[in-house]
């Protein structure tokens, strides 16, 4: 992942550029930094929630 430093002038130049980059992410690219983020913060080994959602879902029916 890219570091990018961007000093601002006000809150809401900051916020501006923020959605800025956002928006010029494709999906693919947004979900790639998504899925590194978690790997950092979790590790690899991390279930997914979504999966333990679905598990609690059918402990309920």
């Amino acid at each position: 992942m890219e570091r990018i430093v961007h000093i601002a002038k006000s809150h809401k130049e900051a916020r501006d550029w923020d959605i800025e980059q956002v928006i010029s992410m494709t999906p693919e690219k947004r979900m790639a930094i998504a899925k590194e983020l978690k790997v950092r913060v979790f590790g690899k080994s991390a279930k997914d929630v979504r999966e333990s959602h679905r598990l609690q879902m059918k402990d309920e029916s």
